[in-house]
């Protein structure tokens, strides 16, 4: 399957560009369990070398419950982006009903030691809908 990325944002020009899938070999709607997986590409055009240090995730259900994620990196690494470089990476969400939606921000460094906040786009998460 070709994947390609679904909603981007960019700010203080780099770009955040994210594709979604809904994995039902993951998922067990019958227990309460449904599963994403994500595909994150960051790109620096900003015109400065930046390193990823934080990401911060705001994960919504169906029901409105709402958590936050924080944390080091992404998927144990805070990459080095130099102007024109992009940086990959898959990660997952699991939620306890079949929809819900994904936002947030990553904290960037800059050489001189400043930060740098930018936007991961707003993203649903879907589960097709499946006939009882």
């Amino acid at each position: 399957m070709k994947e390609f990325f679904q909603h981007a944002a960019t700010t203080h020009g780099v770009t955040v560009r994210v594709a979604v899938n809904f994995l039902p070999e993951q998922s067990r709607p019958e227990a309460g369990k449904w599963f994403w997986v994500y595909h994150i590409r960051l790109e620096n055009d900003a015109g400065e070398v930046l390193q990823l240090k934080t990401r911060h995730w705001k994960i919504t259900d169906a029901r409105g419950m709402v958590n936050f994620v924080d944390g080091d990196g992404v998927v144990g690494e805070q990459p080095v982006l130099v102007p024109g470089q992009s940086h990959d990476y898959v990660s997952g969400c699991p939620l306890t009903t079949p929809n819900g939606s994904m936002e947030g921000h990553y904290t960037f460094e800059r050489e001189d030691g400043t930060a740098l906040e930018v936007a991961i786009p707003f993203f649903p998460l879907a589960a097709p809908a499946t006939a009882d």
